[in-house]
């Protein structure tokens, strides 16, 4: 499973950014979830969608502002990003779950992870 994420780039706070994450080489029966990594910093979970598409979940710091949504004609998995911060600057990365155990919220939980691409907030 090959994952390529794109879309990223420099907005101005309260600006708006779509990112975008296609799957190849397998099928799209995957949680997918995005995570950031600030420089120095963890990296943190933003959001993720169940395999279905029907489950979401989103870290605390974004609910309200970003969604997440996927395409499964295009295998390809999506996050709005709407009123950014400057706190939101860091790389995004998409990451695959197959499999049923661990949880949404650990970048341990996933299998697959693709290149990341860089959001950079501006105040």
């Amino acid at each position: 499973v090959q994952l390529q994420a794109y879309g990223g780039g420099l907005v101005q706070a309260g600006g708006s950014l779509r990112l975008s994450c296609a799957l190849s080489g397998g099928t799209f029966r995957y949680a997918m979830g995005w995570f950031r990594q600030a420089p120095g910093k963890e990296r943190e979970f933003v959001a993720a969608n169940g395999w279905s598409g029907k489950t979401t979940t989103y870290g605390d710091s974004v609910k309200g502002r970003f969604t997440i949504s996927r395409d499964g004609t295009k295998n390809t998995v999506y996050l709005q990003m709407d009123n950014l911060k400057p706190e939101d600057t860091g790389r995004y990365y998409c990451a695959a779950k197959s499999g049923t155990s661990g949880d949404y919220f650990s970048p341990g939980s996933y299998d697959d992870w693709g290149q990341g691409t860089q959001v950079t907030v501006s105040s």
